[in-house]
């Protein structure tokens, strides 16, 4: 689903390509992005015939730089959303405890390492975002949170630059 959501951010901003460091911008922004994150902006690099390394490096700051705000404000937001009195921002906060309880288990089980693993692994509801938002909310040491965040960031991304660049089928 994230590729088909790279496909059309890449696709509808087609025209603006030519514009300096939009490429570069482009992937940042993605990085930045729940859902998305580091392996979304891989993936656009990819599709923008961007350099492996440079965006290799975008990427990972795109995905880092969210972190400490999500450790530090995340929960502070979802109690705001929880009184409030707007349906749609309640149904947020709600479908954001309904992420957290589904994967907290597995962060619970093993702590920290099991942050690096839920942050690393990149597959489909993983990956920083919900990992932080997890650990937030578990009131976990928000030091040591950050931390096993980004090494999880390091390792999905070293997984990511096989996958997108295709690099792991010249190995191969």
């Amino acid at each position: 689903m994230s590729e088909k959501i790279v496909n059309w951010i890449v696709g509808s901003l087609g025209s603006f390509i030519a514009i300096p460091f939009m490429k570069e911008i482009i992937v940042f922004v993605i990085s930045m992005c729940p859902i998305l994150e580091l392996r979304g902006g891989l993936i656009a690099a990819s599709l923008l015939d961007m350099d492996p390394w440079i965006s290799y490096l975008i990427c990972m700051i795109g995905n880092i730089l969210p972190i400490p705000f999500i450790l530090w404000l995340i929960n502070k937001i979802l109690n705001w959303m929880r009184n409030s009195k707007s349906k749609k921002i309640n149904g947020i906060a709600r479908w954001l405890d309904k992420k957290v309880d589904k994967h907290k288990g597995q962060i619970e089980k093993y702590g920290y390492w099991g942050l690096v693993i839920f942050v690393g692994i990149p597959l489909p509801g993983t990956g920083a975002w919900t990992g932080c938002l997890i650990a937030a909310v578990l009131e976990m040491d928000k030091k040591k949170s950050l931390l096993a965040a980004v090494v999880g960031v390091f390792i999905a991304s070293v997984i990511m630059m096989l996958l997108s660049f295709g690099i792991l089928s010249n190995i191969l």
